[in-house]
């Protein structure tokens, strides 16, 4: 079990029913102004997919995912890790144009994840996708949908403090951006996740641009598939939690690989097999809209919002025994 953090008195601003009516509030809330600052639209997804299709994200490259066979057919099928690939093909299916984009709600169960604070082994999430150009592929426009996205958080946040004033919690809208190698450099004791909560006690909002290729070190900031993110045109959106004293991430994204970048990413993380799949023949014949897109986590907002000390405290999942022990000793109620 991964060290939990107790913060010290710690109260919850909200009772259970106070809190679900405020998850209610910031979920209607977000997508809404989400969806009009990047003109996105609500689209349903699946909770499952073929394993042979190619389209389940794979993280990291070694998590499990759940999986079944079906009855009729035989087929395998397993529970999406994230949406990541599936986003791109349905922008397509649904004729979908520049400057357009989808959203949808993910739930995934990722059985191999290590619970703490912050983690759980069910994922609820945003997942979005939005077509571009092949002249917005670059850093600039990254930055820009960044931004709209910190904006969207905290004018989010300003309403939620309208109708619950005893929420304390505080944002900044301006986001600091930074390479992975740069924050190597800057922080070259320090393990990938220290860097990240060195520099967002600093800067509060943080932007850590360029994650799943190998840095000076040799080592990535952090894993990332291949096959969805362009590595040199990703990052992570990350917030200072001033309550458990460390970086908070609230959104995984980036601009999508075109035929080039899968090639490439392909290549240096000895996946070339990948490319027999259906999904992967389609971007290397440039037959898939150039996009940009990513997930911001539900709970893992609703929780930073709320200034909650455990994301146990919005989301009902399972929890170690030993975890939910010390939780309740500590007025942290999970659900």
């Amino acid at each position: 079990m991964k060290k939990l953090i107790i913060p010290k008195e710690y109260k919850s601003s909200t009772d259970l029913r106070q809190t679900q009516k405020a998850i209610k509030f910031i979920k209607d809330t977000f997508q809404k102004k989400l969806a009009l600052a990047l003109n996105l639209e609500r689209v349903s997804a699946p909770l499952f997919v073929e394993e042979s299709s190619g389209l389940n994200d794979d993280l990291n490259g070694v998590e499990r995912p759940v999986s079944f066979d079906l009855k009729q057919t035989g087929v395998k099928a397993v529970i999406v890790h994230s949406l990541a690939k599936w986003k791109r093909m349905a922008l397509k299916l649904y004729d979908f144009k520049p400057g357009q984009g989808l959203y949808t709600d993910m739930n995934a169960i990722r059985r191999d994840e290590e619970t703490d604070n912050l983690h759980s082994i069910y994922v609820d999430q945003w997942d979005w996708e939005l077509i571009i150009t092949r002249k917005e592929r670059n850093l600039s426009f990254l930055k820009e949908t960044v931004n709209k996205i910190a904006g969207v958080l905290c004018d989010t946040l300003a309403e939620l403090k309208r109708e619950y004033p005893q929420v304390k919690t505080e944002i900044k809208r301006d986001v600091f951006f930074i390479s992975a190698e740069e924050l190597e450099s800057l922080y070259p004791a320090l393990s990938p996740k220290e860097r990240e909560t060195a520099v967002c006690k600093e800067h509060k909002t943080v932007f850590i641009i360029g994650i799943g290729g190998a840095l000076k070190s040799g080592l990535p900031h952090d894993g990332r598939a291949p096959d969805y993110d362009d590595w040199s045109l990703n990052g992570d959106l990350l917030v200072y939690n001033d309550l458990l004293r460390e970086a908070f991430e609230i959104s995984s994204m980036g601009i999508r690989v075109d035929a080039e970048s899968l090639s490439k990413q392909l290549e240096a993380a000895s996946c070339q097999e990948r490319k027999k799949y259906h999904y992967h023949k389609l971007i290397l014949e440039d037959k898939l809209p150039l996009t940009i897109g990513g997930g911001i986590g539900q709970s893992r907002l609703c929780m930073l919002l709320l200034g909650k000390a455990h994301i146990g405290e919005v989301q009902a999942s399972l929890w170690p025994s030993g975890m939910r022990e010390e939780c309740s000793k500590n007025g942290i109620n999970l659900l």
